[in-house]
């Protein structure tokens, strides 16, 4: 039914891990091989290629589904439907900032600093040139093919550059002067493609999947059974999602309790729940957050 292309590259490890997390595996028959597939009815061909491509060929139709950066999107001036961000990322899970930077030592604080016809590398040229051209800035703006932080300051005054973290930039002894863009990756259909009620619920079937596995990263289901004395005050260390679910025991023996807590406080949390009454805890991982 669907076409789905995936993003090659930095996203590549960290989209197949999700998809096969959301029982979504991709196979192919190596590491380098563009065409893949999804054992799923609602899928009918996979490709993995460079997220620069994927906003052109959805909003073109040669794809129903892709992901791909809104920076690219923003980039291609492509006319696709947004599904939605998904929060993930080879680094941090953060959102990236396209941003423009000059030297540390460069005395230009800010864009309209910089001079008429200044000299601008970036990966992102469209970006760039909409940006400047903004605000009355005549920049000559040359296409980067990587390294651009390297470039600065034999070669271009400035840069319009991709950082998730900024240690790269401050490591090339770069300050950053504005934010172009925020970006996060997106789940983006074709209109058409989305507009047809079947493949519509295809892609939000599939969207409830993947953002189910990301909403279950980093959390835990824990149970313990309390006697009624304790209940309360076990109760009160149990942060959650909303609330525990508590259960009376067979024989009036007490309660179960089981609510999700982020995997990072279990480990003082458990030995809380234990010194205040808190018997027979379990702790179990979770695959899939769905509200």
């Amino acid at each position: 039914m669907l076409k789905l292309v995936l993003p090659k590259g930095s996203l590549e490890k960290a989209t197949l891990e999700l998809f096969e997390a959301a029982d979504l595996q991709v196979s192919r028959s190596s590491a380098v091989d563009y065409r893949a597939s999804i054992d799923d009815p609602r899928i009918d061909d996979v490709r993995i290629l460079r997220p620069q491509e994927i906003p052109r060929y959805v909003a073109e139709g040669v794809f129903d589904l892709g992901i791909t950066g809104r920076d690219w999107i923003e980039e291609t001036s492509s006319e696709v439907t947004s599904l939605g961000e998904l929060h993930y990322s080879k680094a941090t899970a953060r959102p990236v900032q396209i941003v423009v930077a000059v030297p540390h030592d460069s005395s230009v604080a800010a864009v309209e600093d910089l001079p008429q016809g200044v000299r601008v590398s970036s990966e992102y040229p469209e970006l760039t040139r909409r940006f400047f051209e903004k605000r009355g800035i005549d920049a000559d703006i040359r296409l980067s093919y990587g390294a651009t932080e390297a470039k600065v300051p034999d070669i271009v005054d400035c840069i319009v550059d991709l950082t998730e973290t900024g240690r790269a930039l401050r490591a090339a002894g770069l300050k950053v002067i504005d934010t172009i863009l925020t970006s996060s990756t997106e789940l983006i259909a074709h209109p058409a493609s989305h507009a047809d009620p079947d493949r519509q619920r295809a892609m939000h079937q599939l969207r409830t999947l993947l953002l189910g596995t990301l909403e279950a990263r980093g959390k835990v289901l824990v149970k313990l059974n309390v006697a009624a004395a304790q209940l309360d005050a076990v109760i009160e260390l149990l942060p959650s999602m909303k609330a525990p679910t508590v259960s009376e025991l067979f024989g009036a023996g007490g309660y179960a309790v089981e609510t999700v807590v982020a995997k990072a406080e279990i480990n003082t949390l458990i030995p809380a729940l234990s010194e205040h009454g808190a018997t027979d805890i379990i702790e179990l991982p979770i695959a899939k957050i769905v509200h």
